[in-house]
């Protein structure tokens, strides 16, 4: 039984798997918006809208706090300097003032080849 098991195994190993979600999380910053399977999506999703918060809250911190948030999410992605530019300096100013919900999943249906359920996954534009 899979009671109080978190998280979603993608049918990869461990490694393939955080891979998986670096990769897609990068891709999510830089063009904000990005087309994949439900599951993916909803495998990312939660990453991604903390790490916006985690940027979002460092704006008002101290510079220390500042550097660690950066630090933080980094070592989340895996590297990627210019994601994490653009998500402390172009991204979290957006949602300064909201408390939550970054993100939107829109259904597309099927994929043609393997009927996999298809979303497109984006930033909430306020």
């Amino acid at each position: 039984m899979r009671h109080q098991v978190a998280g979603y195994k993608l049918g990869r190993s461990k490694g393939a798997r955080i891979a998986l979600r670096r990769t897609l999380i990068k891709q999510f910053f830089t063009h904000e918006r990005i087309t994949t399977t439900r599951a993916k999506a909803e495998a990312i999703r939660g990453d991604a809208e903390r790490m916006i918060t985690v940027a979002r809250r460092s704006a008002e911190a101290t510079p220390i706090a500042k550097v660690n948030a950066r630090r933080l999410v980094v070592s989340r992605l895996g590297g990627g300097d210019d994601v994490v530019r653009k998500l402390f300096d172009e991204i979290a100013p957006r949602f300064a003032s909201r408390p939550g919900g970054y993100t939107r999943m829109l259904k597309l249906g099927p994929r043609f080849g393997d009927s996999a359920e298809m979303v497109i996954l984006e930033l909430v534009e306020e």
